[in-house]
């Protein structure tokens, strides 16, 4: 098996990758600067990975990342773009829109007054012919930094005085307990 060498180190000593993993938050970052570090202490591949907890392909890998881009590629990660979304970027738009301006009963969803998952999924089967689930729906609101609250009732009848009497008194019988 052939040793792993760090063939370019990029400026960087072995103490500044200690001192980048021990600012790095992210667990499965430092354990890429860890086992580069080692590789560049003279460790084998297959040391490293015992140590680190990892495949000896991962740590060559990560070494071979590491001399070509130096730590800025060795701490890239890509992610897959995921699946479209069901809406375009107009319509999800125009459903903001709706949402911030009027209520449910506006769009003859009965008599609702605020927006609830549910209600959001049947606008959107009968406005734009997609069937969404309510998972689905809710991570679309956050995309669209839409946030879901429960809303809060407020007693119209409700005598400030009497409240304020009745929680003076249940703190006292709090206390006597």
């Amino acid at each position: 098996m052939k040793r792993l060498k760090i063939t370019n180190s990029h400026g960087l000593s072995s103490s500044d990758l200690r001192s980048y993993e021990k600012q790095e938050t992210r667990a499965n970052m430092r354990h890429r600067i860890t086992a580069v570090r080692l590789v560049m202490e003279g460790k084998l591949g297959k040391e490293v990975a015992e140590i680190c907890n990892l495949h000896r392909q991962t740590v060559s890998e990560y070494v071979h990342r590491f001399n070509e881009g130096g730590l800025d590629l060795l701490l890239e990660r890509k992610f897959g773009q995921g699946r479209p979304c069901f809406l375009t970027e107009e319509q999800q738009k125009k459903l903001k829109e709706v949402i911030l301006t009027s209520s449910p009963s506006d769009h003859e969803l009965g008599t609702a007054v605020s927006w609830t998952t549910p209600i959001v999924s049947e606008y959107i089967l009968r406005t734009y012919d997609v069937q969404m689930t309510q998972t689905g729906v809710l991570r679309m609101l956050w995309r669209l930094s839409l946030r879901y609250t429960r809303p809060t009732y407020v007693l119209k009848k409700a005598d400030p005085q009497k409240q304020h009497w009745f929680s003076h008194q249940l703190e006292w019988i709090k206390k006597t307990l």
